[in-house]
């Protein structure tokens, strides 16, 4: 266990039993020696919190070494080489730990509910996202097209303003919003200018719209996705239907989609109703790259089935990396080979991405995406939301799916400590706690 720094101790301050003998002058001199005392404490303690000797890896800043990070109140207050520990209420030892920007999850379903059809509108296979995010180092989420126009209002103020984690959304094309079919198979409910509308009307929570599970075999619900973002000048998500014949990627990435757009489960597909980024032969289709270059952004959108190592491995081979990790998590993804976000980066981590990338991939690069970069770096001066991670060397197994393949793995990702804020609410091993007997 790392060995914490306690609290500095408060100073004991004597007090007079009999003041009446003096005179009132040295009366008023004695209380202000004690005012000032008191005092003295706080102006010596100029932070909150001091993170010491941790690595810190903060992409915006290009920082990839040992540095501390000072807090103070909800802000980050300075980040340099060396911060004298006297200066800070608490301090958390961090040595041989990785510091970074709390985790940004762009790809989640936390409209949870008691609608027994509600799905991830409301439904049972949503989830609460404390418990499956601040214990893995996630600060921000991003809830993929639970709610639409119709209901959205309903999802802000039953999940969003309730819960500890920063919750945004991509609003669903759909009014209604995923609540599976028919609704997501109703053109007649997927209107661009409702949907831009209410998009506007809450420009601190919405950050994109989404389209998903449209089986039809037209371009229409992407054109009027596409139309949305455009009116609310904000990305579209895309989680391709089943259509059969499946529709063409290349047109997608090439034709309908804007640079800055997001094509979800990048590493799924290939079987019925979807392409894969790769031939049955696990060669890399040939337009692949160039949407990326194009501006096209790549997010895992892991999820319970749609994301497959027979896939992902050759791609990466062949030079492909994802723009941003993301988990797709929901009721049975994360009882599946998903799990959560640490063990998704985990995955990468043995694929082939450095953790400087993977790192990247899971703070600033999904902030910028979404267009909210106030948050996934630590510059002085905005919101103290870090994760500290530990990584594991072992023998470490990897499953798509409850069941399935496994792939082996020598890292492993785990997460110690989360601030929120500049709040402690998560600690794995006790960083931030004294020894009980001391």
């Amino acid at each position: 266990m790392k060995k914490i720094i306690p609290m500095q101790a408060a100073r004991t301050i004597p007090v007079l039993k009999n003041p009446e003998p003096f005179s009132l002058a040295l009366k008023n001199s004695l209380m202000a020696v004690l005012f000032f005392a008191l005092l003295l404490p706080a102006a010596a303690q100029q932070y909150d919190i001091l993170i010491k000797g941790g690595h810190l890896i903060d992409p915006k800043n290009k920082i990839d070494e040992v540095m501390d990070i000072a807090i103070k109140g909800e802000a980050v207050a300075l980040v340099q080489h060396e911060i004298a520990v006297d200066l800070a209420a608490q301090v958390i030892d961090a040595s041989g730990l990785y510091v970074c920007p709390g985790l940004v999850d762009i790809h989640t379903h936390n409209f949870y509910g008691l609608d027994p059809y509600g799905q991830y509108s409301n439904g049972y296979n949503s989830i609460h996202p404390d418990g499956f995010t601040l214990p893995y180092g996630v600060t921000t989420v991003v809830d993929t097209g639970g709610a639409g126009w119709r209901n959205f209002r309903q999802f802000k103020e039953q999940v969003i303003d309730r819960v500890q984690t920063r919750v945004l959304a991509m609003l669903n094309i759909v009014g209604h919003g995923m609540k599976g079919s028919p609704y997501e198979q109703n053109l007649n409910d997927m209107d661009p200018k409702m949907t831009a509308l209410v998009a506007r009307q809450f420009p601190d929570d919405i950050v994109g719209i989404k389209v998903a599970h449209y089986s039809g075999h037209q371009w229409e619900q992407i054109d009027r996705l596409v139309e949305a973002g455009e009116r609310a000048n904000i990305p579209v998500m895309v989680d391709f239907g089943g259509a059969n014949p499946p529709l063409s990627l290349e047109t997608l990435f090439m034709e309908k989609l804007r640079p800055g757009d997001i094509y979800t489960h990048i590493f799924g597909g290939g079987g019925f109703g979807r392409e894969a980024i790769v031939d049955k032969g696990g060669n890399l289709r040939p337009f692949v790259k160039a949407a990326q270059e194009r501006g096209i952004v790549y997010d895992v959108g892991h999820g319970g089935s749609s994301f497959a190592f027979k896939h992902a491995i050759p791609a990466m081979e062949q030079g492909l990396k994802p723009d941003v990790i993301s988990t797709d998590s929901h009721m049975s993804s994360i009882m599946s080979g998903m799990k959560n976000m640490n063990n998704v980066m985990s995955k990468f981590l043995n694929m082939g991405m450095n953790l400087q990338e993977v790192i990247t991939a899971s703070t600033w690069k999904p902030a910028q995406v979404i267009q909210r970069t106030e948050f996934g770096h630590l510059s002085p001066g905005v919101k103290a939301d870090i994760a500290v991670l530990n990584v594991l060397e072992g023998d470490f197994g990897f499953t798509e799916k409850t069941g399935e393949g496994k792939m082996k793995g020598k890292y492993k990702l785990e997460n110690e400590l989360t601030i929120k804020a500049g709040r402690v609410v998560w600690d794995l091993n006790g960083l931030t706690a004294p020894l009980w007997n001391e």
